[in-house]
C-alpha cells in the first residue's frame, strides 16, 4: 500500500512536528513516524467496513418499510437486490479481513453510525442505485462493477465523511488518496471463487521499505547540522529564515538521500522531492528546490562523494 513516495511525505511530516515540538526525545519521535504510518491501515479497513456496514442499513430500510400499516405491494415484496449484492458475503467471510477488523478494534461505524446513515441515504438518491434496482437479480461482474461505482462516487468524494475522517485522525487526510486507491485495487481483484479467501494486502511492500521509513528520518535527524551546511552558498539571494521551513526539511532529506542511501538514484531523488515541494510547500518552492539539488548534485559527481551503487544511479 505505501510507496516510497508516501513514506518521505510521513518522513517530513515527522520532521516537521519534531523541529515544531523542540522535543529531544528521537526514538519517541520515531515510533510516532511508525505508528502514523501503521494508522494508514487503519483507515483502509475503515473504508472497507463502511462498504460493509451499507447492507445493515439497507436491511433496516426494507425492515421498517415492510412495518409500515399501509405498506405497499413494493414494500411488502422489496427488491432486495442490494443485500444480496455478492460482495457484502464476500466480506462478511473473508477471515483476512474480519481478523483484521477485529484485532485492530475497527469499530468506528457502530459508534458513529450516523456517518453511514448520510452514505446510505446519499446511495438511495442516486442514479447509480436507481440503475443498479432496476432489475432482481444480478452477476458477479455487475456487484462488484455496481460496489466499485459506490465506493468512487459516493463514498470517497463525500464532504462530510471527509470531515469525520480529519476529525477522527488528522493524519488520515494526507493518507486519504493511496489509501482509498488501496481499496479500489482489493474491490477490482475480487473473483466470485477466489474472494473469500483472499489475503489484505500489508501495508509495506516488503522490509526495506519499513527500513528506509526509519532510516531515513534517523539520518536526517542526526546528521541536521551537516545537511544545512551544505546548502551554504547554495541559495543566492535567499536568507536562512526566508527559507519556508517545509523546503528546509525536504532539502535536508533530498541530500540525505544523495549522501546516505547508495541504492537510490540521483534522479528518482531530485524528481521525488520536486513532486512533495509541488504538493505540500510554496508555489515557487519546487523551482528553488531544483536548482539547489541540481547544483549539489553535479558538484558532489564532480567531487565523487555520490557513493551510489548499481547502474544508472549516477
Amino acid at each position: 500500500m505505501l510507496t516510497r513516495r508516501h513514506i518521505r511525505v510521513k518522513v517530513m511530516q515527522s520532521l516537521y512536528a519534531f523541529n515544531q515540538s523542540q522535543n529531544d526525545n528521537l526514538g519517541t519521535e520515531e515510533k510516532f513516524l511508525l505508528k502514523s504510518m501503521e494508522e494508514m491501515y487503519d483507515l483502509f479497513l475503515v473504508q472497507l467496513s463502511l462498504i460493509e456496514e451499507l447492507k445493515g442499513q439497507a436491511e433496516n430500510f426494507l425492515e421498517k418499510s415492510q412495518q409500515k400499516h399501509l405498506a405497499t405491494s413494493e414494500e411488502k415484496d422489496p427488491n432486495k437486490k442490494f443485500i444480496s449484492n455478492a460482495i457484502f458475503e464476500i466480506f462478511k467471510n473473508n477471515e483476512s479481513l474480519q481478523d483484521a477488523l477485529e484485532s485492530r478494534k475497527i469499530t468506528h461505524w457502530k459508534r458513529d453510525d450516523d456517518y453511514v446513515q448520510i452514505i446510505w441515504e446519499a446511495l438511495k438518491k442516486s442514479d447509480i442505485y436507481k440503475n443498479y434496482m432496476e432489475t432482481r437479480e444480478s452477476s458477479f461482474k455487475e456487484d462488484k462493477e455496481f460496489i466499485i461505482a459506490v465506493f468512487k462516487e459516493i463514498i470517497a468524494p463525500n464532504e462530510k465523511l471527509y470531515d469525520y475522517l480529519e476529525d477522527a485522525k488528522l493524519t488520515w487526510i494526507d493518507d486519504l488518496p493511496i489509501v482509498n486507491t488501496a481499496v479500489l485495487k482489493f474491490l477490482q481483484k475480487l473473483k466470485p471463487n477466489s474472494a473469500e479467501n483472499m489475503k489484505l494486502g500489508n501495508l509495506y511492500k516488503n522490509d526495506d521499505d519499513k527500513d528506509f521509513a526509519k532510516e531515513l528520518f534517523r539520518k536526517t535527524y542526526l546528521n541536521d547540522d551537516v545537511l544545512a551546511k551544505e546548502m551554504l552558498g547554495k541559495t543566492p539571494n535567499w536568507d536562512k529564515d526566508r527559507i519556508a521551513e517545509i523546503d528546509m526539511i525536504l532539502m535536508k532529506m533530498a541530500i540525505c538521500e544523495f549522501l546516505k542511501f547508495p541504492s537510490i538514484p540521483v534522479k528518482v531523488t531530485i524528481n521525488e522531492y520536486l513532486e512533495l515541494a509541488k504538493e505540500y510547500s510554496t508555489p515557487k518552492s519546487s523551482i528553488f528546490i531544483n536548482g539547489v539539488l541540481d547544483k549539489l548534485s553535479k558538484e558532489y559527481k564532480e567531487d565523487n562523494k555520490l557513493n551510489k551503487v548499481g547502474r544508472g544511479l549516477m
